[in-house]
């Protein structure tokens, strides 16, 4: 289906639980480039009731995650089919949805979002696109970061772009190539410690500001092995539960420590990243945590460039959306260079009403 303008919608999930974005597109290809339009975009918040089940899924046993899925499945398309009305939006080409991960073990081949079941195209009565990790974790990648394909076709003229979500990931050109890699948690964790003093987030970091660095729980949180092996590399929840929360929850310190220690933290392997002088386009809900924005801008000299609300809170279902635009079209929409899968390849299922 090739064609020049293509009116998407793009759903993302992501590890931070703030919620499910929904965002209507509409993409246009002319002079062999992409741009974009953001029409209508919303976050709906995930109940208490959903954020327990997303966080405990890890732990469900085979058919318990079965039954989420599917009634996961059924929650993405109310909230697909209600953004629909509630927007007047009519001839769609395609929903291009991520689901919500669950598992991401890569290194033992699996990896598993939910709400992808064939079923979603049924309920919302139109094409979906989705399930886009699978098969590079197939082809032996990462199955993540997917972002950057995004980055290189509708943000090139950034150095870096950095998104700030449940983790950190970057991604930017060397030799002609896109890499790209998760660098650390951020939200998944600073907002685990700001619900312990009755906040679902810390916002603009102001409860890290009142706090005091730890210097032995950063030390231990800055020499964890993941931070100095070479790209492509991916963390998911699994990961912070064995290798953060353990040393966080032992360290007999204060949540405002605890925050103001992970913060710190954050800033210096965002820093580790970068070139000097050069400029970073930051997007996702930690763009709004001034407190790390300026921690990292006094330990580097990189040009933080934060642009409109749109792009900072929509970024991730924009590029889900030109995902599935790209898979519809049969092209490349996940970097070898960036997953360490075999090959380039056109990754997501089409399932049609």
């Amino acid at each position: 289906m090739k064609k020049s303008k293509y009116h998407i919608i793009g759903v993302m999930s992501g590890t931070s639980l703030d919620g499910i974005d929904l965002a209507e597109i509409m993409f246009n290809y002319a002079e062999a480039k992409w741009s974009f339009e953001i029409l209508a975009a919303e976050t709906v918040p995930y109940s208490s009731y959903w954020k327990e089940e997303l966080r405990d899924a890890l732990n469900y046993s085979k058919e318990k995650l079965e039954r989420l899925d599917f009634k996961y499945t059924e929650k993405l398309s109310e909230e697909i089919s209600k953004f629909i009305k509630k927007h007047n939006i009519l001839e769609i080409d395609a929903i291009c949805s991520h689901g919500h991960t669950i598992l991401h073990r890569p290194e033992i081949g699996l990896t598993y979002q939910i709400g992808n079941l064939p079923r979603i195209s049924k309920m919302v009565g139109q094409t979906v696109v989705c399930d886009f990790r699978v098969q590079d974790v197939e082809l032996g990648g990462q199955g993540a970061p997917l972002v950057p394909i995004g980055d290189r076709l509708l943000f090139s003229e950034y150095d870096y772009c950095l998104n700030l979500g449940g983790f950190a990931n970057c991604s930017f050109e060397k030799n002609g190539e896109r890499i790209a890699f998760d660098v650390c948690p951020v939200n998944i964790v600073l907002n685990k410690y700001a619900e312990k003093l009755g906040k679902n987030f810390d916002e603009n970091g102001s409860f890290a500001a009142a706090g005091i660095v730890d210097e032995n729980l950063l030390q231990i949180l800055n020499s964890q092995k993941f931070y100095s092996e070479k790209p492509p590399k991916s963390l998911g929840l699994e990961w912070v539960k064995e290798q953060i929360f353990p040393h966080m929850d032992t360290s007999k310190i204060s949540t405002e420590d605890i925050l103001r220690t992970f913060t710190e933290h954050v800033a210096i392997q965002l820093a580790n990243q970068f070139q000097q002088e050069s400029s970073v386009l930051v997007t996702g809900g930690g763009a709004y945590n001034s407190f790390l924005i300026e921690r990292l801008k006094s330990i580097s000299s990189v040009s933080i460039i934060i642009p409109s609300a749109e792009i900072v809170e929509y970024k991730e279902a924009l590029i889900f959306g030109l995902l599935g635009v790209l898979k519809l079209r049969d092209e490349v929409n996940s970097l070898a260079s960036v997953t360490g899968a075999a090959k380039d390849h056109s990754s997501g299922r089409i399932f049609l009403p």
